[in-house]
């Protein structure tokens, strides 16, 4: 099994981060309440970090960002299509989406009108592909109709525009988190702030909503947790007066749900257990409003009782309970949800309770299944591939040809 870990491995980012704050390994490990031994095995690549919420500690500490200490974006030159080619092109669509939407003069259409229907179509078709957890197929189809979409909100006037500024809505959000998976959480956010101008031009509640979730998708991969907080929290203030309703509409039940789910996620990151659950099972009162067949594509959430379980895994790891994690959400059936997406970051999480739980062969079981249905989504995880690296250090021997695939996959040795 291949054994000598990448020389960019993240303990050796760890250990410049250390040096230019000036820290000695011991002042870092009292920092983090870890030994100074832990400090060594993490910066000579033989201890992996495993959670979001000690990276997000040592980012802190050393005044790092966390998107550099992790090493991302990963360009797999496994992938048959190198996702990473369509990001330069998608982030010209998107700045120039930016100018259209603050009424910026003198901007001309560079592409030929496409007619309403074919653009919700093709919207329609690229958030099919984001659920199926395509990221290639994503980034190769959103840059056309990004501007495709810039040309449609400079030539449409009434109702024809406000069609064009929902789908640049949606297109835009789908964009936000194909570019955080694939490592640009600096151009995720333009992306989030390109849906917040369209939702602000329809001023729709729903709609804002529904883009303060992804505003928090993309403060969370920035280690922003805050900020992730203060957006929620303002969007579910908003959202009160229509949920307090005697027969409040489903949507705004499951948007709210899903912005208590960000909020678990933020709280569990910044090491606070108590309010982490205490989302956990808000998100799961609404869900439960909802049925047990409510899962809401419509507003790419996937909000339902199975996505609560999938962030109440995560919960789980991050805040060292992750038995409780996977037993949260009683009779959860994860296959029900209608995303590969979720189904796969459920999968990932699920492998890393198991290592927790001291379960090796299983987490490599399942980290390999999770690899075998969406392999760019897996190997470009930054907990997936630490999770595996960690797994490589203890030594696996009933699965030493799975991990060894694994290591491989996600180029993790050279």
């Amino acid at each position: 099994m291949p054994s000598q870990p990448s020389p960019d491995h993240i303990g050796a980012r760890v250990r410049i981060a250390r040096l230019a704050a000036g820290l000695t390994q011991s002042a870092m490990g009292d920092f983090l309440d870890r030994s100074e031994h832990w400090v060594q095995d993490v910066e000579a690549g033989r201890l992996a970090l495993d959670r979001y919420s000690l990276i997000i500690a040592i980012a802190d500490l050393t005044d790092v960002d966390i998107v550099w200490l992790l090493g991302q974006p990963y360009r797999l030159r496994h992938s048959p299509e190198q996702a990473h080619a369509y990001v330069p092109a998608l982030r010209s669509g998107l700045r120039r989406s930016g100018l259209i939407l603050s009424g910026h003069p003198g901007l001309a259409p560079q592409a030929v009108p496409a007619d309403t229907l074919s653009l919700r179509e093709r919207t329609i078709a690229v958030n099919l592909r984001r659920q199926a957890a395509d990221l290639p197929a994503v980034a190769r189809l959103l840059p056309a109709l990004v501007e495709d979409l810039n040309t449609a909100l400079l030539v449409e006037k009434g109702a024809s525009r406000a069609k064009a500024l929902r789908l640049m809505t949606d297109a835009a959000r789908t964009a936000r988190m194909c570019l955080n998976s694939l490592g640009y959480p600096d151009l995720a956010w333009v992306a989030a702030e390109v849906a917040a101008g369209s939702a602000a031009a329809l001023d729709d509640p729903v709609v804002k909503a529904a883009v303060a979730w992804d505003r928090c998708g993309a403060l969370l991969h920035q280690a922003a947790i805050p900020e992730t907080l203060a957006v929620a929290e303002a969007a579910l203030r908003d959202l009160e007066p229509l949920a307090s309703r005697a027969h409040p509409e489903p949507a705004v039940l499951s948007l709210r749900g899903a912005l208590m789910l960000r909020s678990a996620i933020a709280d569990a990151r910044g090491s606070r257990p108590d309010g982490a659950w205490a989302r956990i099972q808000e998100a799961l009162a609404d869900a439960d409003r909802l049925g047990p067949t409510w899962h809401d594509i419509d507003a790419q959430t996937v909000f339902g009782r199975g996505t609560v379980a999938v962030h109440a895994a995560e919960v789980g790891v991050e805040v060292e309970e992750p038995d409780r994690g996977l037993t949260a959400v009683p009779e959860a059936d994860i296959s029900t949800v209608p995303s590969k997406e979720r189904r796969t970051h459920y999968e990932i999480d699920r492998a890393r309770a198991y290592r927790k739980m001291g379960k090796l062969s299983a987490a490599t079981l399942t980290l390999r299944a999770a690899g075998q249905s969406a392999p760019y989504y897996t190997y470009a995880d930054p907990m997936a591939r630490a999770l595996v690296a960690d797994l490589a250090h203890v030594g696996v021997p009933s699965q030493a040809a799975v991990l060894s695939s694994l290591i491989r996959n996600m180029e993790l040795v050279r």
